[in-house]
């Protein structure tokens, strides 16, 4: 069996996050007691403590933080993919989230990048990755 290291292993926490991704949408969690949001999915709420926490679609536009070029990754199947480029960026709603910039020249990458998500597909899973807006 071959051990994928890009691919999830969902959980009951975060099965919804993923049904929804293959749909093409994006979840992030709100706190019903303080209102925050919050992302990566999580049981409670990592700023009150709170467990009464729900689902709420993202917009999807997001901000670049910061990237980093990756061109050498022994791990499969990211070999075959550099070079990439590994993000941290910033949802409009306010969490920061890792993932890809995709769709665009690694020379066109820029920090204050707008961005809008999308999904890349894989044999089991869609997963979230970013790209410019158009």
């Amino acid at each position: 069996m071959t051990v994928r290291h890009d691919l999830p292993t969902p959980d009951e926490t975060t099965e919804a996050f993923w049904a929804a991704t293959a749909e093409g949408k994006l979840l992030i969690k709100r706190c019903a007691d303080c209102g925050r949001i919050h992302a990566y999915p999580r049981p409670f709420c990592p700023h009150c403590w709170s467990e009464k926490v729900d689902w709420v679609e993202a917009t999807g536009r997001a901000t670049l933080y910061t990237f980093s070029i990756v061109r050498q990754n022994d791990l499969r199947p990211f070999g075959d993919r550099v070079p990439y480029v590994a993000a941290i960026v910033d949802l409009e709603e306010g969490p920061r989230l890792m993932t890809n910039v995709v769709d665009c020249a690694i020379e066109d990458v820029y920090i204050g990048m707008p961005l809008q998500f999308s999904t890349r597909a894989t044999e089991e899973f869609a997963v979230p990755v970013f790209g410019p807006t158009t």
